[in-house]
């Protein structure tokens, strides 16, 4: 007997419950968790179709039914198959979209810097609270495992795990099926003890590699990537009053190390007051080699949550109506050019 579409969509519920809970799954749990519209008797006979056929069994009597290793199998190999084909895919179109963005920021931050005359810095666009979108645990080697954490930016990250035991191919692609099951979607505050439980409970022996994993994703999740690009720093040598050694030396070390710079993006981009377009004069600018400036800083956003900042840093004498112009005209350029990626 081969599994038909019916038995496939009920091995599988079977499975996600189970995954999901712990507990043997019946027949009146999987007819609210299917689409097939059948009675609990139907899907009785199917459940014990599969039965027959080594997918499930009842590890008790008058008890629900659990995936066999068989079942797994079966699930394991349909599934990875389509999130392998899925990755593939979605990593090609991510690096040719990631480099379409670099370049776009890079020539945003060039001519920000030619039509203004001043010193320019744009940051590439990340989340404030990431949320996985997908994980991939590959075996390089009989001691190492390779984790790929695809964040709900379409941010890409790699992390590599010390394994104390080698995994068996099998038990690996269970851990892809359990990780992802319980981790997509979520954010670091999301993921509590109780959904790091169920995760250790179906790793079994392999609960301490569960948590070597979760760590490696929280590290991934949390690296600060914050990467600035700069133009027209030498702009400021322009202007008398910024032309003095020492200030000048300041400024164009602060535009090359970039530390300073991401930290003056990242304050700013915490304050969801600060999301439109804001002046710092003098004084008010945060960073001590800009008391002498004025930095007029806007908010672009690529999608939903996933934001980016742009800076214009020049004299306390700037032209401000052409800045704040320049800058409103260029939020609704890249407003229309991510809307169109997307």
């Amino acid at each position: 007997m081969q599994l038909d579409e019916r038995k496939v969509k009920i091995l599988q519920a079977i499975i996600r419950n189970y995954l999901e809970t712990g507990e043997p799954v019946g027949s009146r749990t999987i007819s609210k968790y299917t689409d097939l519209n059948l009675s609990s008797a139907t899907i009785r006979n199917e459940m014990s179709d599969l039965e027959d056929m080594g997918y499930i069994f009842q590890p008790h009597t008058s008890s629900g039914r659990i995936p066999s290793d068989k079942g797994y199998r079966f699930y394991v190999d349909s599934l990875m198959e389509e999130k392998v084909a899925e990755l593939n895919t979605m990593r090609s179109e991510l690096e040719l979209k990631a480099d379409k963005i670099d370049v776009l920021l890079q020539h945003v931050a060039k001519l920000l810097a030619v039509n203004t005359n001043y010193a320019t810095m744009v940051s590439k666009p990340k989340a404030k609270h990431p949320k996985l979108k997908f994980l991939q645990l590959s075996e390089m080697d009989m001691q190492k495992l390779l984790v790929v954490v695809v964040l709900d930016s379409n941010e890409v990250k790699n992390r590599i795990v010390d394994m104390d035991i080698a995994v068996e191919k099998e038990m690996l692609l269970k851990l892809n099926v359990v990780m992802n099951t319980f981790l997509q979607g979520l954010d670091l505050t999301e993921i509590n003890m109780s959904v790091v439980q169920q995760m250790k409970q179906q790793a079994g022996e392999y609960s301490t590699l569960v948590t070597n994993i979760l760590d490696a994703v929280a590290d991934a999740v949390s690296e600060e990537e914050d990467m600035i690009y700069t133009s027209g720093a030498t702009n400021i040598l322009k202007y008398p009053e910024l032309n003095d050694n020492e200030k000048a030396s300041k400024l164009l070390y602060t535009f090359e190390e970039k530390k300073q710079l991401t930290q003056l993006i990242t304050d700013s981009m915490d304050d969801e007051n600060n999301r439109g377009i804001q002046v710092y004069i003098g004084d008010e600018t945060p960073l001590d080699s800009m008391k002498d400036c004025s930095v007029v800083t806007a908010t672009y956003e690529v999608e939903e949550g996933v934001y980016g900042k742009i800076g214009i840093v020049g004299p306390k004498r700037m032209d401000y109506e052409k800045v704040v112009n320049t800058l409103q005209s260029l939020m609704v350029d890249l407003d229309n050019i991510f809307k169109e990626k997307s």
